[in-house]
């Protein structure tokens, strides 16, 4: 036989037994359970949504997109300081926007990764850090863009497809450019040593 289940506040489900209720300042009955807060938590957003929808012509989607941001920009805080997702809507998304954040921030690592390969050929040691960036771009790019193809935005012509293109290009180029930059820098280094004059 099921327990029957009563709305009177102060009142067990399990077995009807009376016990006092806790108050809160408002003099309403406060949850003293996590069931019992996650239960008047979900009463308050549904109330919450009820009222949203009256008010804004029972649109929705306005409220969902609130609701995400607002949750959101509370997960990425601690990491990415106050209104993350409003920061990051007012980046430059444009290809060659795109391409310097992705350069910067890896190439950013080469200091790190030469101490960590202290007695590595420096020429060698440059190669092998644009290869590890590199491959690690292409398989981002590679799953970004199987994922805008099953949403179908990548289709030959496409808006899409030819920014993500550009976007590509102009990473590969940038690795190009710190690989042949930091090459002719140690060259010119190394010459620099071979033409002083022995004392």
């Amino acid at each position: 036989m099921a327990t029957p289940i009563s709305n009177v506040p102060g009142v067990s489900q399990a077995g009807n037994q009376s016990r006092p209720a806790a108050v809160d300042e408002s003099g309403r009955s406060a949850p003293t359970t996590a069931a019992e807060q996650r239960s008047q938590l979900n009463a308050q957003i549904v109330q919450s949504s009820l009222d949203v929808s009256i008010s804004s012509g029972n649109d929705g989607l306005a409220l969902l997109y609130r609701s995400a941001i607002e949750h959101l920009n509370e997960q990425l805080a601690p990491e990415l300081g106050p209104n993350a997702i409003q920061n990051a809507m007012g980046q430059d998304n444009s290809p060659e926007g795109t391409a310097g954040r992705i350069l910067s921030q890896t190439l950013a690592f080469f200091d790190g990764y030469a101490r960590q390969h202290p007695n590595k050929d420096p020429e060698q040691l440059l190669h092998d850090f644009v290869d590890t960036i590199r491959g690690g771009f292409e398989k981002g790019y590679a799953e970004a863009a199987k994922i805008l193809e099953g949403l179908g935005v990548m289709g030959e012509g496409s808006h899409v497809a030819q920014e993500i293109g550009k976007t590509y290009e102009l990473v590969q180029q940038g690795y190009d450019d710190f690989l042949q930059s930091r090459l002719e820098a140690l060259r010119g280094d190394a010459s620099e040593v071979a033409e002083q004059p022995e004392s």
